[in-house]
């Protein structure tokens, strides 16, 4: 396959933005796709390249879109087992197991759900390019639990404007060391990559939103078993939130306990519950899912102390 050359006659009379008409015009193509194009320099307004996705068009002005060949997937296709728990022609919704790294990376470009996926359909969005491959959003390797996946670059989009919307539904179950006294609660703290360690994440002044509520479900003597809802979905959230204040994640071996009562390797949380307007149809769609053993194992564990 080559590259593409796309030439577009502007016919919209009201100055518009250069992405949002793009997104328009070739709808195959998703708003993201197109200003990483601009920022790539592959945009072209009247023969001026433009580096500038806010860039007003108007009324006969002539656009040049040059795409380029699809890079070749280099990543392997892998017959791993996935519970699946909903398919269409749009979207997966996969219960991920604990241990599963959900894309690949440097030192470590196997086993991942990516290649799992890559062995069940050739039909996955490439927005977020060809390591990732219909993944919107992702969950840490020692979370379990339901995850979204785009089948197309449309589908995509539109999940991934719910996430960025906070319109999407994400609740999770967690293991804390600490009682909490509160039956509910909201932390909200910005987030940011550790100054000092570019690893972890940590609450920064000048970090993104984030923004996590919390509901009590059963107290133990050393622990708490709680519901968390998120409003934002950023990188170790949950994790950095809890730990916070003064709550850690049981397990965690980043932001929880040196000396835990209950020892185990990997932070007990869980995905349970899924929601998303479906992007053909638009209807409210909700997935849930069991709890796994491993965390009615370490429940049980706490419950004895």
């Amino acid at each position: 396959m080559d590259d593409e050359i796309i030439v577009i006659q502007v016919e919209e009379e009201t100055p518009t933005r250069i992405d949002a008409y793009l997104s328009g015009a070739l709808n195959n193509l998703s708003r993201n796709y197109i200003q990483k194009l601009i920022a790539a320099g592959q945009v072209t307004l009247n023969g001026i390249v433009l580096d500038n996705k806010k860039t007003k068009v108007s009324e006969s002005d002539e656009i040049v879109v040059h795409i380029p060949e699809p890079e070749l997937l280099s990543i392997q296709a892998e017959q791993i087992p996935l519970e699946i728990v909903y398919e269409d022609d749009d979207v997966l919704v996969i219960n991920k197991p604990q241990g599963m790294v959900v894309h690949p990376a440097p030192g470590n470009y196997s086993g991942t759900l990516v290649n799992a996926l890559m062995s069940l359909t050739d039909k996955l969005s490439s927005i977020n390019g060809v390591i990732r491959p219909g993944i919107v959003h992702r969950i840490d390797k020692d979370t379990s639990g339901l995850l979204m996946v785009a089948k197309n670059n449309v589908a995509h989009e539109c999940l991934a404007s719910q996430l960025k919307d906070k319109t999407s539904i994400r609740e999770y179950y967690a293991i804390v060391n600490g009682v909490i006294k509160s039956d509910t609660g909201t932390v909200n703290k910005p987030l940011g990559r550790h100054p000092k360690d570019r690893k972890r994440m940590a609450i920064v002044t000048g970090g993104r939103e984030a923004v996590t509520h919390y509901e009590v479900i059963e107290r133990y003597k050393h622990h708490t078993f709680v519901k968390l809802k998120l409003e934002t979905g950023r990188t170790h959230q949950i994790r950095v939130h809890m730990a916070s204040i003064g709550y850690p994640l049981l397990g965690d071996p980043v932001y929880g306990l040196k000396n835990e009562k209950v020892k185990y390797e990997g932070q007990a949380l869980h995905a349970k519950t899924l929601g998303f307007v479906h992007p053909s149809t638009g209807k409210l769609m909700i997935f849930d899912s069991e709890i796994p053993e491993y965390f009615n194992r370490l429940l049980d564990k706490c419950k004895s102390l």
